[in-house]
């Protein structure tokens, strides 16, 4: 399994970006996928994560109302909209794939991870 973040890039606060996290894998519905992210010097955290029916989601409490996690089995493609961004959104994020299960938040229910992708929140 093969997972290709993007999407992320410079914005100010109050603004908006989408993150898209592509996955090469067969059967991607069986997958729960998760968006965990890791500002420097700090330890990587759970951000949300959404069943492989798209049906469950899970959020930290510090996005959740701003955040939305999606996915689109016909594309095998995860997403992550990001709304009222705060300069404490720096980090970078990455996707993360766990096969069939329970959602999870910790990072070692995951199977799979791709690259980071940099969100940066700054005027």
């Amino acid at each position: 399994v093969q997972l290709q973040a993007s999407g992320g890039g410079l914005v100010q606060p109050g603004g908006s970006l989408r993150l898209s996290c592509a996955a090469s894998v067969r059967s991607f519905n069986n997958y729960y996928m998760g968006w965990f992210r890791q500002a420097p010097g700090k330890e990587r955290e759970f951000v949300a994560a959404l069943s492989g029916s798209g049906r469950r989601t899970n959020y930290a409490d510090s996005v959740k109302g701003r955040f939305t996690i999606s996915r689109d089995n016909a594309e095998n493609t995860v997403y992550l909209q990001m709304n009222s961004l705060k300069p404490e959104d720096t980090a970078a994020y990455y996707c993360a794939a766990g096969y069939v299960g329970t959602l999870r938040v910790d990072p070692m229910g995951y199977d799979y991870w791709g690259q980071g992708t940099l969100v940066t929140v700054s005027s």
